[in-house]
Parts: C-alpha cells; sequence; structure tokens
C-alpha cells in the first residue's frame, strides 16, 4: 500500500480569536547578535503571526531561533545572526493575545477513542515495533521519489559488516539525501573498507588484529595524506562501506567535530557552528530524518528539525522524526529537550537497519 501523507489544516482565521487580536509586536534588535530582551523564541511547530492585520506563517521555523520580519515574510534566524536593527517579533503567549499564534495540530485528523487507562501507553524496550518498522520501508519508498530524507548516524554501524552493507545498499539505491555523522562513524567505517576491521577488530569475527590500536590512526593519516575522503576512496580502490557508498552516489556527507577526536579526518568540522550551519543547511530540506545511535548529534538535529516543512508548491506537510537507540535513555532525552514529534524505537540499530534494507528488498 503506498504511504500517504496526513493532510495539513491551516488554522481558521475567521474565528473571533483571530479577527480580535492585536498584531504582533515588532522591535529592532539593538545590536549585531542581540535579540531585545522579550523576544519570541520559535518552536517545532508552524507558527503564526499578525502583522498590518493579516495572519504570515513562518515557513522555516526551527527551535532556539526568533522570527524576524523582512518587510515580506516572518525568517527564522538564530539570536547570533541578527543584524542591528532587524525586527524581531516580541511576546511570550502562543494563542492570539500578542498577535502570536502556535499550530501545534495542524496534521491531527480527529481524535481516537480509547480507555483513560490502558497498559504500555509509552515507546520503551517492551514496545511491539512491527508497524514502526513497515512504515518506515513504505515511507522511504515515497520519499525516494517526493522527499528528501536525512541519516543521522553513530558508529555503531562500522562495528558489523552486516550493517555496513544494509546501510551502504539503502545510500546506493536513492534512499538517502544526507549523511550528518561524527568523526567517528567516518574513521571506524572508513578503516573497515580499507583494512576490515574497525579499532582493530575483525568487522565480522569479532578478532582483535596485532596492533590493531594503531589502525585508526593509520587509517586518519593516509586519509589526511590523501588530502580528502573522496580521493582516498579513489587512490585505494575502496568499494564497500557507508562513507564510500556515499561519496560514490553523490551523497553530501557533514562530519561534526568533537573534542574527544583522534586526527580529525579532513573533512570534519573542528568549529562546532560551522559544522551546525553544514548541518541545518542538509536538515532545512528534510522531509524525513532517521537518527541511529548517537544521542548528541540526535539531539542537535532534533532542535534544528520543525515538525513541517512547506514545499515548492506552497503545500505543508509533516516531516517525520525517528530515532533509534538500544538505549531508553536516549530517545526520552530526545523528547525531553523538546523534540516532541519524534517517534522513538528502542532497538540494536544495527538490526534495525538490516531489518529496514530487507524491507526495501534490497540486496547487500
Amino acid at each position: 500500500m503506498a504511504f500517504e501523507l496526513r493532510k495539513y489544516h491551516h488554522p481558521d482565521f475567521t474565528e473571533q480569536k483571530f479577527v480580535d487580536s492585536p498584531d504582533c509586536r515588532l522591535e529592532a534588535a539593538p545590536a549585531d547578535g542581540v535579540a531585545p530582551f522579550d523576544f519570541h523564541a520559535l518552536s517545532i511547530y508552524p507558527e503564526y503571526f499578525k502583522i498590518d492585520g493579516q495572519w504570515q506563517m513562518c515557513e522555516e521555523s526551527r527551535m532556539d531561533t526568533v522570527p524576524v520580519w523582512d518587510g515580506e515574510k516572518v525568517q527564522s534566524v538564530e539570536a547570533r545572526r541578527l543584524n542591528k536593527g532587524d525586527l524581531v517579533v516580541c511576546g511570550r503567549t502562543e494563542a492570539c493575545e500578542e498577535g502570536i499564534y502556535m499550530h501545534a495540530w495542524g496534521f491531527e485528523e480527529g481524535t481516537k477513542a480509547g480507555d483513560t487507562f490502558a497498559f504500555r501507553t509509552g515507546r520503551s524496550r517492551e514496545t511491539a515495533f512491527g508497524k514502526d518498522l513497515d512504515e518506515i520501508v513504505e515511507l522511504l519508498k515515497h520519499e525516494k521519489e517526493h522527499g528528501n530524507v536525512v541519516w543521522v548516524l553513530g558508529p555503531a554501524f562500522a562495528f558489523d559488516i552486516r550493517a555496513r552493507k544494509a546501510l551502504a545498499a539503502i545510500i546506493e539505491n536513492g534512499y538517502a539525501d544526507a549523511v550528518l555523522a561524527g568523526n567517528a562513524l567516518a574513521t571506524h567505517d572508513l578503516e573497515g573498507a580499507y583494512m576490515n576491521t574497525a579499532l582493530g577488530q575483525n568487522i565480522y569475527t569479532q578478532e582483535n588484529v596485532h596492533n590493531g590500536h594503531y589502525n585508526h590512526l593509520d587509517l586518519i593519516n593516509r586519509v589526511r595524506a590523501a588530502g580528502s575522503i573522496p580521493a582516498f576512496i579513489d587512490q585505494e580502490g575502496l568499494d564497500n562501506g557507508v562513507i564510500t557508498a556515499a561519496v560514490k552516489s553523490n551523497v553530501p556527507i557533514v562530519l561534526g567535530g568533537s573534542i574527544r577526536d583522534d586526527g580529525p579526518l579532513p573533512e570534519v568540522y573542528g568549529n562546532c557552528y560551522e559544522a551546525q550551519d553544514a548541518m541545518r543547511a542538509c536538515v532545512r530540506k528534510a522531509t524525513t530524518v532517521i537518527t541511529l545511535a548517537t544521542m548528541l548529534h540526535s539531539i542537535a538535529v532534533g532542535n534544528m528539525t520543525p515538525s513541517f516543512r512547506v514545499m515548492e508548491d506552497g503545500t505543508v506537510r509533516q516531516t517525520y522524526f525517528y530515532i533509534c537507540d538500544v538505549s531508553e535513555f536516549v530517545i526520552n532525552k530526545l523528547a525531553d529537550r523538546g523534540s516532541l514529534s519524534s517517534k522513538g524505537i528502542v532497538a540494536n540499530v544495527q538490526d534495525f537497519i538490516c531489518n529496514v534494507a530487507d524491507g526495501l528488498g534490497l540486496e547487500y
């Protein structure tokens, strides 16, 4: 059965609360990188602002940014990017009191009847995730033709040969539009492609090879000597793995650095704000985000991802956000940080990715 997107419903601006609402208050930024002290902070949900009597939607709402009126549209701007004089929406209410409205229920199809008291209504290691896996498979088939899928990856895939092959097949077959990760995923995965080990351990037998603790350092050194990841892949004739698949499929890769990184690889962003900008450039296009086995990158991308996307034809569609991790804590942490539209799957990500590849009918 083909995947069907939920229809978005704009607010009914003929309702009295919208009619009676005052225009929102616009105040000039007092200095570069400084917002007025009662600035409004955007969320993951669609938000509307009444300006000159008309309700204007912020089409690229992102958490922890401020709405700025540029004379034509309401823009979502990080406070550090404000220029002195930018007109910032001010006010801390969200239900028309100050010309600001948050529309959190635009994709709701109505409420389902259910018992007030019921078991297993949360999402934990005891939850049945079969339906979610089926949904992801059908969603990916839909997005291949109609959307944009961003994968956010921790290093767990690099340690298992089947998981590497499954994820590479997903990328090679057009189910990925960007890969966001850190130095570790790329380093260990390239080590697997080059030496058949990850951190010196065979990616199939788990046997630790002699002097294996040198392998990731040798790998980084050789990539740096080659000048770039693509140059190294070409130079060594690599033909397997996640990073190789992304490079050969022309899928953008953004590697955000960490204080603990070795090396790092040449493409790794050492400046966290440059990494944030590069990640955001990919996330801004995303209609589906799948984050796997990485808490900090998942939270970072969750904060960048709204619950909706305004398409080129002006239609508003839902953004799908899945997080898979073996730890319930990680999944709950993402929701606790405001990414309330994320759907958590408690599972070993290596098994998860193989199940997805199998569901797509891929050979790997």
